[in-house]
């Protein structure tokens, strides 16, 4: 599979130990995945709190690197022991969504004028895809096959290294303005990042009903609703920047 995360060597490995856990169900996994989609939003409303009350805008800090970098060790650590998801994805499930309250408190802060709606907007469309792809991957309107796998994971890796040499460029002080401002340029690379994680999708979806008919464990449901909260996460800061990109585009 081209999600790192819900990998096919993770399925080989984890799948002849289901015997004595119990299995893996598509239902257990949507409930398992909604249980992680509110612990985001409790953290998020947390941060967003903070970040309207707050005196000082620099006490917004700690909570967002905080999130975002524990957010980080906790999905290294459930990507290499997914047996510990049903213990950790809970917690980087709380972490994510105190980072993605305050990033969007940002947003939403310095867009208000041009964008007053970035953030629900923002929400909505990735709620949207989600379904829209959910629907794609139900009717078989696309073969999730080895083919694409393949093709999405040369994608992701693209983007990975795209990421990692534009923030190395950064920081030796490469002036990046073009790949990162409201030009066609820019967008245009929000729009091919935006449509890889949509895609992702269909990986995920497909990971997690091959799972469940194979007769993964149990514990593997946390680790599937995990490996989507990762993919929904990157979705929804993609299109909170290219909605940013289009609003400042307007200013």
């Amino acid at each position: 599979m081209a999600n790192p995360v819900l990998s096919e060597k993770i399925f080989r490995t984890n799948q002849a130990t289901s015997a004595s856990t119990g299995t893996m169900t598509v239902k257990g996994t949507a409930t398992k995945s909604l249980i992680l989609i509110l612990m985001i939003l409790a953290g998020a409303m947390y941060t967003w709190k903070i970040a309207y009350e707050a005196i000082n805008p620099a006490s917004l800090q700690p909570w967002m690197w905080g999130g975002v970098i524990g957010g980080f060790v906790v999905a290294m650590i459930i990507s290499f022991k997914p047996i510990w998801a049903q213990y950790l994805a809970p917690i980087y499930a709380v972490l994510e969504g105190l980072f993605l309250g305050a990033i969007s408190a940002v947003f939403s802060q310095a867009f208000a004028a041009t964008a007053p709606g970035i953030v629900m907007n923002a929400t909505l469309l990735t709620i949207l895809t989600a379904v829209v792809m959910l629907i794609i991957y139900r009717t078989n309107l696309i073969k999730v096959d080895g083919k694409f796998a393949r093709i999405m994971s040369i994608a992701i890796g693209a983007i990975a290294l795209y990421y990692i040499v534009s923030m190395v460029l950064s920081l030796f002080g490469v002036n990046l303005t073009m790949l990162h401002n409201s030009g066609p340029l820019s967008i245009g690379i929000s729009l091919v990042i935006i449509g890889v994680a949509a895609f992702s999708l269909l990986l995920d979806y497909e990971f997690i009903v091959r799972a469940s008919e194979s007769g993964a464990p149990k514990y593997m449901e946390w680790y599937g609703a995990f490996g989507l909260m990762v993919t929904l996460v990157w979705l929804y800061l993609e299109i909170l920047k290219i909605l940013a990109k289009f609003a400042g585009n307007r200013e």
